[in-house]
């Protein structure tokens, strides 16, 4: 129960930061009983739940032990063995140009302590976390260097190729929707201009600016 009142706290907390404040407020839990035995025959306080309440009082009323994995030099993440590479993506993740991560990822993987699927995990993190302006030529020159992973990592860079024609295929037809529209909104104007209907009904029926315009006296 003292465990229960913690959880119904803080879930209060929580919706008081969903609610737009920066604070976290003081929620008092009140347990109010009527059981048959008297009187109430159980802890309220909620380390007692534990094994150990005065090492779990010490933990939860001290900050809690941090890892910045930004402050790590890269050649101490390296000995971080099956966790190495993980750890060395997470400190570089919001690098643009991951072309100079290659080099010191690439031997941690060689080193053969991650089966394919946990190079192919890695890498999706890479794609769906990162901030890298060229995540295929990134796939491609690491299947290079990492050949026991090659044609795993190629099938992702295929399909990163091709997932770039099709969004480039896509553009170039909303591009060319987009100048067909104009050009009939231009053509549109012309005639109403030429009707005498003054330009700035023209501008209203339209919605073209009055640069849009411009472009019909040239």
């Amino acid at each position: 129960m003292a465990f229960r009142l913690i959880r119904y706290a803080v879930a209060a907390m929580q919706r008081h930061l969903e609610a737009g404040h920066k604070k976290l407020p003081l929620v008092i839990p009140v347990l109010f009983y009527t059981g048959k035995r008297s009187p109430y025959p159980y802890s309220t306080r909620w380390l007692d739940e534990f094994d150990d309440p005065a090492l779990a009082g010490t933990l939860y009323s001290s900050a809690f032990p941090l890892v910045d994995v930004t402050v790590i030099p890269d050649d101490e993440i390296a000995g971080h063995r099956s966790m190495a590479a993980l750890t060395l993506l997470q400190k570089h993740i919001h690098q643009r140009d991951l072309a100079e991560l290659v080099e010191r990822l690439a031997p941690i993987l060689l080193a053969g302590y991650l089966s394919s699927s946990q190079v192919i995990s890695l890498v999706h993190y890479i794609l769906q976390a990162g901030e890298t302006s060229d995540a295929e030529a990134f796939v491609r020159e690491l299947a290079q260097r990492v050949p026991q992973h090659g044609d795993a990592l190629m099938t992702i860079a295929q399909q990163l190729e091709q997932k770039g024609i099709e969004k480039g295929i896509e553009q170039g037809i909303q591009l060319g929707e987009q100048r067909g529209i104009e050009k009939g909104k231009l053509e549109v104007a012309r005639t109403m201009l030429q009707n005498g209907i003054d330009r700035n009904t023209v501008m209203k029926m339209t919605g073209l600016t009055e640069d849009d315009l411009a472009q019909i006296r040239h």
